[in-house]
């Protein structure tokens, strides 16, 4: 591999990348949404926020996230971060990543990393989650390389200006950059996703193949003829991954106790409204 600091340009079209979008692909829900309690207990949001997110998460689950939903959904996020100080985010991260995000792990999506690995493949881990997020869950999965949402900062703290929005088209912009950047050919490279959002994703690589797929790209696999696979068994990774202490464990507790409480609040209103 040629040295990042030697000024060349690595060989083009030589090496294979396996893609991964991040959330309900490789772990069993939203990675952003996943991260609201932890940062209400640190002051940075407040009891409303948390209740719309568990909200958000709980139709999530329910149907999945389409383009407008997505946009939606980052127009609350980078509203909600304005004025977050970067480095405070960082470490609440790095506190609480293995107790918040250790349960979410797919079984089937490690071993499809690890088959990957084997056949001297890279791994990145493409996420229209923040790359704060992104970064150290890749890590913590094996990934070799990760792409996420950056947001502008200033002063240290975000602006709640995107500069990257790391979905749809944009995610396949990242992986012909990347493929440029390492030298991947496209053709034999794979790609995994769940969402039609991701159609763009899926049609860069030459072998793309759908995970718990929404119905849009259901429908979209069955006319492609592309592989369906589906994720169902989340396992603990804490027997390769050494662990904080377990008080994150109680919060997300908490945090999913709220989510269920939102979801049935929700469905007893429709349920309501409809009598």
């Amino acid at each position: 591999m040629t040295d990042p600091g030697s000024g060349e340009a690595p060989a083009q079209g030589t090496r294979v990348a396996a893609f991964f979008d991040l959330d309900k692909t490789v772990i069993a829900k939203s990675s952003t949404l996943a991260f609201s309690r932890p940062f209400f207990q640190e002051g940075l949001i407040n009891r409303r926020a948390v209740l719309k997110s568990a909200y958000a998460q709980f139709v999530f689950m329910l149907a999945g996230a389409d383009a407008d939903q997505m946009d939606r959904m980052r127009s609350h996020i980078t509203a909600l971060c304005e004025g977050w100080d970067v480095e405070q985010v960082r470490s609440i991260v790095d506190e609480t990543l293995h107790d918040i995000v250790d349960p979410l792990v797919y079984k089937e999506a490690t071993q499809l990393i690890t088959d990957h690995k084997s056949e001297g493949h890279d791994v990145v881990v493409v996420s229209a989650s923040g790359e704060e997020l992104v970064a150290p869950i890749a890590s913590m999965v094996g990934a070799s390389h990760s792409v996420g949402t950056r947001m502008f900062v200033t002063g240290g703290r975000y602006s709640g200006e995107v500069d990257f929005y790391c979905a749809g088209e944009n995610k396949a912009i990242a992986v012909k950059q990347l493929a440029q950047k390492h030298g991947y050919d496209l053709e034999d490279c794979f790609a995994y996703s769940d969402s039609v959002s991701d159609l763009p994703l899926l049609e860069v690589v030459g072998h793309p193949t759908v995970v718990n797929p929404d119905r849009a790209l259901r429908k979209v696999a069955a006319q492609r003829g592309w592989p369906v696979l589906t994720f169902s068994d989340p396992v603990s990774l804490r027997a390769r991954i050494p662990t904080p202490s377990g008080t994150a464990v109680a919060v997300t507790a908490i945090g999913l106790g709220a989510a269920a409480a939102a979801g049935v609040a929700w469905y007893g209103m429709r349920r309501r409204r409809r009598s």
